[in-house]
């Protein structure tokens, strides 16, 4: 809801007489910020030892080579069997991304074998009906 000219004259005047007006303002109110930083991604931004992406292990990025040179791919061919750029599938192997599900889940299907849980590296069973 909006205010209206006499909602302000209103206040105006109660704040003249020295009523007490309670007044709260919304941040970034009436504005289109959709991708805002908020407190806790600056913080996660600074990284420090207690707050931290987790990232993807090296023994992950490492399977993830291995199952791919076994395929014959190069990363650009991974990459584009999945719809990511090939700097995702870089950022994977070297063990800096943090990990998404939907990309482990097209890398396991694109690869064969299971990126996540403990039986990293085995080859994944096709679902059966």
């Amino acid at each position: 809801m909006r205010f209206g000219e006499t909602e302000f004259t209103a206040i105006n005047a109660a704040q003249r007489r020295g009523e007490e007006v309670e007044t709260t303002k919304k941040w970034a109110a009436g504005q289109n910020k959709q991708h805002l930083v908020t407190k806790n991604t600056a913080k996660l931004d600074r990284e420090t030892e207690e707050l931290h992406h987790e990232r993807v292990t090296l023994e992950v990025g490492k399977v993830i080579q291995q199952g791919r040179q076994e395929k014959g791919m190069t990363q650009k061919d991974l990459a584009t069997k999945i719809n990511e750029k090939p700097q995702v599938i870089a950022d994977y192997e070297c063990g800096k991304a943090i990990p998404n599900n939907q990309i482990m889940g097209k890398l396991e299907r694109a690869l064969g074998m299971k990126l996540r849980g403990k039986y990293i590296g085995q080859p994944l069973e096709p679902k059966t009906k």
